[in-house]
């Protein structure tokens, strides 16, 4: 009996054992995997040799450098790494060392994205140390020097920074119907400027070049996505990419080493209207709460976003609500809209208070603002123009009235006295505040601003725009005056004569007691002179219907005399033709160059006298017969050139009685042209065809004996006028040849 009890507990132990085993086994295994788990523990900055180098401590070492892309507007580097989460707690790290403003992780799927937040952009570099990420960004020195704001360093390389040529641009449908431009980059560190023009994306890569291959009108509408078309040019050392999408859309972009993504989306639409005015993006949430006080809902959503909220002693009341997984934000929203609340965000605090407290308090502080306003002291500043006249930034920085209240002077003495009253009828248009005023020194084409410390800012900013230089636009015309010219002519002179009345014999035929002669009739001796008469072609021809002259030719002729054998009786038939072409061509190029906005003029020709009578005597006047291009071009901001041009081609033309004739040519029109582009912009075609025929009547008709009769000419003349436009705008140091 002991002995089965005895193995039962050995076999007991046994199990027990196995058991302990495969737990620390298990044990073991999770232990190894919670190791091995890559996780962000912290982001730190410091300063090493006037650079800001982020550290960014990690679990265990990262196997390899994590990919990401920098863009220029706003200034920001992304890193991604893949397979880490965030175990720093946060998610927004407040930085403040001098070019880094903050960092951002997010988790995202299986990977954790890194934001860096510049207050300018500049290049990085990354590099791996023990279980640390380290990001290093390029000192301020260096990062002029790439600008080309440093001369002497430029100068010191020899060469600012090279432009490289874009690999491809492509174009795929995403998930939802989703649109994405994909671009090839030649590196990584590649400068991408995404931003937002009208109902239009333009996307500009920073010293660039865009290959005559891939400079192309992509239409990718049968794609069914928002986007449209895709538009690449280059613009200076910049390409461009103009993106056109319809509809209700949204964007977002990413960069993966060397290939940049553009992906716009639909926007579906919401069947509430105040709702389809906000997107709401925070995590979801449920509320279910009966008769509960406003306050503390506002604290349960507080505690659940982690965010800061200040609620004002005026919010009150109680609320019943039932809220399933609805974002936190749109909760919020709902719940200040039922109780007539209105919340204020500073930084990553939100003030809660009602509405009229909210409107007051802004009131308040605006009124103090104008207040300190007209208490703050005045300050004087110059700034000399470049490309930009005095006059005109005078006038727009004091409104209309300026110009004719402040006169120019050499210095800025009279400014608060003439200044300051002028420019104060021009009301809103004025930069200024109401205490500014600006003289100008035209002489040096320098002006002077007194006004506030915020006026002085608006003005140094808006003359960072306004004073740059202009472009310059050569216009090309062509004019082609073309002719073909067509005649023929075939005419008959036929004659005869009878000699027998000046040798012995009778002349002609006797018809009864008459006698006919056909032709010339020589019948003895004259009456007046008692001298025979003379044979000449006047006399003899009866049928005189020669070929005419073409083009300032005579016609060739062909003639044949048929004789009766005693030389009594002639009958002669001379054939007359001629056939004249020509062709011909004028070509006209006037060019010019003029800047964008300024209006041209060419003019080449003559002036032709003619004289005129009136009551004071008489005069000599004189009118142009001149070739002249006059155009205004206009630079748009796809790199298109929109022209209004008048073409004259004029010539001097037949004589009249009152003086010679002018023949006139003249196209007036606007026409949008591409950067280097041809176009006709008009034509005139001209045909003048003349048949004439001049017949001995009855006999002319008589079929193949009508020929000896009758003569016929033709004559064809087309005239062709052709107008082409080419425009091209010019870079710097580019020269009219």
């Amino acid at each position: 009996m002991s002995r089965p009890i005895y193995l039962r507990i050995l076999q007991g132990r046994s199990m027990t054992r196995i058991a302990k085993l495969s737990f620390l086994a298990t044990v073991l295994w999770a232990t190894g995997l919670a190791q091995a788990q890559l996780a962000i523990q912290s982001l730190t900055a410091t300063t090493q040799g006037g650079a800001e180098v982020l550290r960014i401590q990690t679990s265990v070492p990262l196997a390899q450098l994590p990919t990401g892309f920098s863009m220029q507007e706003p200034a920001r580097i992304a890193l991604d790494i893949p397979g880490a989460s965030n175990a720093t707690g946060q998610n927004l790290f407040t930085l403040n060392l001098g070019n880094l403003r903050s960092a951002q992780v997010v988790q995202v799927g299986g990977r954790t994205r890194i934001v860096l937040n510049l207050n300018q952009a500049a290049q990085h570099e990354t590099r791996i140390e023990g279980n640390a990420l380290l990001v290093l960004l390029q000192p301020p020195v260096a990062r002029e020097a790439a600008a080309g704001g440093a001369l002497a360093a430029t100068f010191a390389e020899g060469a600012a920074r090279p432009v490289q040529a874009l690999i491809d641009i492509d174009f795929r449908r995403g998930e939802q119907n989703s649109g994405r431009v994909l671009v090839e980059l030649p590196s990584s560190q590649t400068g991408v400027d995404v931003r937002q023009q009208g109902r239009n994306l333009v996307l500009e890569f920073a010293q660039t070049a865009l290959p005559e291959g891939l400079r192309r009108r992509l239409d990718v509408s049968d794609f069914g996505t928002p986007v449209r078309t895709i538009t690449a040019t280059q613009v200076g050392d910049r390409v461009r990419l103009l993106v056109e999408p319809s509809g209700n859309w949204e964007h977002s972009a990413f960069q993966t080493e060397r290939q940049f993504v553009l992906e716009v989306r639909e926007v579906r639409q919401q069947a509430d209207p105040a709702a389809r005015d906000r997107a709401f993006t925070g995590e979801q949430i449920s509320l279910n709460f009966q008769n509960i006080e406003v306050r503390a809902l506002l604290q349960v959503i507080a505690d659940f976003t982690n965010i800061n909220i200040v609620t004002s002693d005026a919010v009150e009341g109680s609320l019943t609500l039932r809220l399933r997984d609805v974002p936190w934000d749109q909760a919020l929203d709902i719940i200040l809209h039922a109780k007539d609340l209105g919340m204020r965000k500073t930084g990553n605090v939100i003030w809660v208070a009602p509405n009229e407290q909210i409107v007051e308090r802004e009131r308040q502080e605006l009124e103090a603002q104008v207040s300190t306003q007209a208490l703050e002291p005045l300050r004087t500043q110059h700034f000399q123009l470049s490309f930009a006249r005095a006059q005109d930034v005078q006038t727009q920085l004091a409104g209309a009235a300026a110009g004719a209240g402040t006169p120019a002077t050499g210095t800025a003495a009279g400014a608060a006295a003439g200044g300051g009253q002028a420019a104060a009828a021009s009301g809103a248009s004025r930069i200024l505040s109401e205490r500014g005023s600006v003289n100008i020194d035209a002489r040096t084409n320098q002006i002077f601003v007194t006004d506030v410390p915020a006026g002085l800012e608006r003005v140094t900013q808006y003359i960072q725009r306004i004073d740059v230089a202009v472009s310059q636009v050569l216009i090309e015309a062509r004019i082609v005056e073309a002719e073909d010219t067509f005649g023929r002519s075939l005419g008959v002179r036929l004659g005869g004569a009878d000699l027998r009345g000046v040798r012995g014999g009778d002349a002609g035929y006797r018809i009864g007691s008459q006698r006919i002669a056909l032709g010339a009739s020589l019948d003895g001796v004259t009456a007046t002179t008692g001298q025979f008469g003379t044979l000449t072609a006047a006399n003899s021809t009866f049928v005189n219907l020669p070929a005419i002259g073409l083009s300032g030719a005579a016609p060739a002729a062909l003639a044949a005399t048929l004789f009766s054998p005693t030389a009594n009786r002639f009958l002669n038939l001379e054939i007359s033709a001629l056939q004249a072409e020509g062709r011909g061509q004028l070509v006209s190029s006037p060019r010019l160059i003029t800047t964008n906005q300024n209006t041209a003029l060419i003019e080449q020709g003559v002036q032709i006298p003619f004289t005129t009578t009136s009551e004071d005597g008489t005069s000599v006047q004189f009118k142009n017969a001149t070739l002249r291009l006059e155009v205004t071009p206009q630079v748009t901001p796809d790199s298109g050139v929109i022209l209004n041009v008048q073409i004259n081609k004029d010539s001097r033309g037949e004589d009249t009685l009152a003086g010679p004739a002018i023949n006139t040519k003249r196209i007036q029109t606007q026409v949008l042209v591409e950067n280097g582009g041809t176009v006709v912009i008009g034509g005139i075609f001209e045909t003048v065809e003349r048949n004439s025929t001049n017949q001995v009547p009855l006999l002319g008709e008589l079929p193949v004996l009508g020929h000896l009769f009758r003569s016929t000419s033709r004559e064809t003349d087309k005239r062709e006028l052709l107008i082409f436009l080419t425009p091209r705008v010019l870079t710097t140091g580019t020269a009219l040849r």
